[in-house]
C-alpha cells in the first residue's frame, strides 16, 4: 500500500476520525540509520542510530507536528494559521497552509534566520513579519494576537503538534524492536523531547516496547535555559534552530527529565559544528547545526562514561543541512580546483589529491 503520511498510517493513535480531512505531504517514515564509522572513532562499544528528520517534506521534524496542527485547524474552520519561528516552523507552516489552501502568517527574528528556511517560507507564499527582537518576543506576540485576530497558533503550544511528533518514537521502536537505552535530542522550545516521551510511553503501555529510554536534551551553550536552570533573555548560538531562551514546554520537559531519568546539558558552538562536519564526512549524513547538537552531546557523554558502553543510542537529527548552507560552507577548508577542460589536467588534479 502506498504510504500517504503519518496521520493515515497512525490514525488509530491520533485524534482524528473518519470525517477528518488529512492535510499531508507524505511526512514521517524517515530514514533510521546506524552509524558505522563514528563509534569506532570514539573507541567505545556502543550502537548509535540517527533518526534523519531532515528528509521530511520541508526538511525538518516540524512536518510531523504541522500535519496534525493544520489538519485540526482546518477541521475547526480556520482560514489562517500563525507561528513564531527561528526558521523551520515557518517553512513547515507555510507549506502545509499552501497544501490546505489557507493563509500562513509567520513572525521571524530580523536577521536571525537561515536563508534556506526563509526561502521556503517565501516561496510557499507565507506573509512574513520580521520583528526587531528574538524568537521569544515573537512567541509572546503570537500568543497575544491570537486573542484578537482569526488565526490558529501552530507553534508547539498547540497540543496537536505534539501528537504528530510522537510518531517518531513509534517508528524508532518499530525499527529497533524496542525502545533504545538513550534518546538524545537537540532542545530549543522543548516540544519535541516531550512528544517523543509521549510516544515511547504509549508504546510501552500497549506492549509494543518493553522499556522507555532515558531522554537526554542537549542545548547550545549560549541558549541553554534547561542546563542552567533558568530562562535566558538574550540567547545566542550558531545553531539558529535552537536559539531560544524562554522555551514554551518548560514544565513538560522537566517532567520528562525526571520521569525518564534523563538530563539536560549545554554544548559549545565549536563542538556542535565539529559534530556536524564529522557526521557529514564520516557517515555521509548532512544535517543543520542544531541537529548535530544531539550527536555532539552524545559523543561527549559516551567518552566520559555517562552513557555506558553496551548502550543503544538514538540521536534525532532535526533538520537537513541545506537549511543553512552559509554556515556549512564557512566550515569547509578545501578549496575548489580550477583547471582547463583537458584530460591531463583532470588526471593531475585527481592524482595530486588522492
Amino acid at each position: 500500500m502506498r504510504y500517504t503520511g503519518l496521520i493515515n498510517h497512525y490514525k488509530d493513535r491520533l485524534p482524528v476520525d473518519e470525517n477528518t480531512k488529512f492535510i499531508s505531504l507524505g511526512e514521517g517514515n524517515t530514514p533510521f540509520i546506524r552509524l558505522e564509522n563514528i563509534p569506532a572513532l570514539l573507541g567505545k562499544e556502543v550502537d548509535i542510530y540517527v533518526k534523519y528528520e531532515g528528509l521530511n517534506p520541508t526538511g525538518s521534524f516540524k512536518d510531523r507536528g504541522m500535519t496534525m496542527a493544520v489538519t485540526k485547524a482546518v477541521e475547526a474552520g480556520s482560514k489562517a494559521i500563525i507561528c513564531a519561528s527561528t526558521g523551520n516552523t515557518s517553512a513547515s507552516a507555510a507549506a502545509y497552509a499552501a497544501r490546505a489552501g489557507i493563509k500562513a502568517f509567520v513572525l521571524i527574528p530580523e536577521g536571525k534566520i537561515a536563508l534556506g528556511k526563509l526561502a521556503q517560507a517565501m516561496m510557499h507564499g507565507a506573509v512574513i513579519i520580521q520583528i526587531k527582537g528574538n524568537f521569544d518576543d515573537g512567541m509572546r506576540l503570537v500568543k497575544e494576537v491570537a486573542d484578537h485576530a482569526p488565526v490558529s497558533i501552530v507553534n508547539s503550544i498547540n497540543p496537536f503538534r505534539l501528537q504528530g511528533q510522537k510518531t517518531a518514537a513509534f517508528e524508532i521502536v518499530e525499527e529497533l524492536g524496542d525502545a533504545p537505552d538513550y534518546h538524545c535530542l537537540p532542545v530549543g522550545n522543548a516540544g519535541n523531547i516531550s512528544a517523543h516521551w509521549m510516544g515511547y510511553k504509549e508504546y510501552q503501555q500497549d506492549g509494543k516496547a518493553k522499556k522507555t529510554p532515558a531522554m537526554v536534551g542537549y542545548q547550545a551553550a549560549g541558549a541553554a535555559p534547561f542546563a542552567k536552570g533558568e530562562m535566558v533573555d538574550n540567547p545566542e548560538t550558531i545553531a539558529t534552530a535552537i536559539r531560544i531562551g524562554h522555551p514554551q514546554s518548560w514544565d513538560l520537559a522537566h517532567k520528562v527529565e525526571k520521569e525518564s531519568n534523563g538530563w539536560f546539558d549545554a554544548i559549545t558552538d565549536e563542538a556542535i559544528l565539529a559534530a556536524q562536519k564529522l557526521l557529514t564526512e564520516q557517515e555521509g549524513i548532512f544535517c543543520e547545526p542544531a541537529s548535530a547538537t544531539s550527536l555532539a552531546g552524545a559523543m561527549i557523554d559516551i567518552k566520559n562514561g555517562k552513557i555506558p558502553e553496551g548502550s543503544t543510542i538514538v540521536c534525532t537529527l532535526t533538520g537537513h543541512g541545506l537549511k543553512d548552507p552559509d554556515t556549512a560552507i564557512a566550515q569547509c577548508t578545501n578549496e575548489m580546483i580550477l583547471i582547463n577542460p583537458v584530460m591531463d589536467e583532470v588526471k593531475n588534479a585527481i592524482l595530486n589529491n588522492m
